[in-house]
């Protein structure tokens, strides 16, 4: 690796490059509060912790939040220690409209069945001010349709061997409705050689009604 390559890197980490894409575009500056459900170990949130940006986390995985906090410590320590939370994301615990953007990255579709998916949905949708953002990125059948083999409900095996919960442009279009959201951008899917499909879902919360 060169060494602009590992400045990117160090700047960076390893960010959703769609992700990377709403950055670019301006819809996540730094007065934002942003929140990563699912954040893992906080592969998207390097560039937002070295960059001053308030930021909140959540995964169900102790040492994941531990490696988080310790990243925190490191880059943002304007931060406590409580923004980044060892707890399911249907069960959060941080207060309503808490952020102005809610990332969801490659988490949804590991959802058990369709309650719980419905479940951590809602939940990041009340965690989000109105007039927020919505990224989410996760499996989907669109594209490659009838070669995933049914387990049951929405889980299907993939051709890369692994299980997972899919959507379908059908169902991203009812749940932006059901929400009362707006799509930011279009649905946008990327085929990985016919292994698996993942789909770009990015909506707007509707702006609370002026007084």
């Amino acid at each position: 690796m060169t060494a602009a390559a590992n400045q990117l890197a160090a700047q960076f980490g390893d960010i959703d490059v769609y992700l990377f894409d709403q950055l670019l575009r301006g819809r996540i500056t730094p007065r934002m509060t942003v929140l990563d459900a699912g954040c893992g170990k906080g592969r998207n949130l390097v560039y937002l912790l070295r960059s001053g940006y308030r930021v909140l986390g959540v995964d169900e995985d102790p040492t994941a939040i531990d490696t988080v906090q310790r990243l925190a410590r490191e880059v943002a320590p304007h931060l406590s220690s409580d923004c980044f939370r060892a707890e399911p994301i249907e069960a959060m615990t941080f207060p309503n409209e808490a952020a102005d953007v809610v990332i969801s990255s490659a988490v949804l579709h590991f959802a058990r069945d369709e309650t719980q998916f419905w479940d951590m949905l809602r939940e990041m949708w009340r965690v989000l001010r109105p007039g927020g953002m919505f990224f989410c990125r996760l499996a989907s059948t669109i594209g490659m349709e009838g070669r995933f083999r049914q387990l049951a409900g929405r889980r299907f095996t993939l051709p890369d061997g692994t299980e997972r919960f899919l959507v379908d442009e059908a169902m991203l279009v009812d749940a932006t409705e059901r929400l009362g959201g707006q799509l930011l951008d279009p649905l946008k899917t990327s085929v990985v050689q016919n292994l698996r499909c993942m789909t770009t879902w990015v909506v707007r919360k509707p702006a609370a009604p002026q007084r």
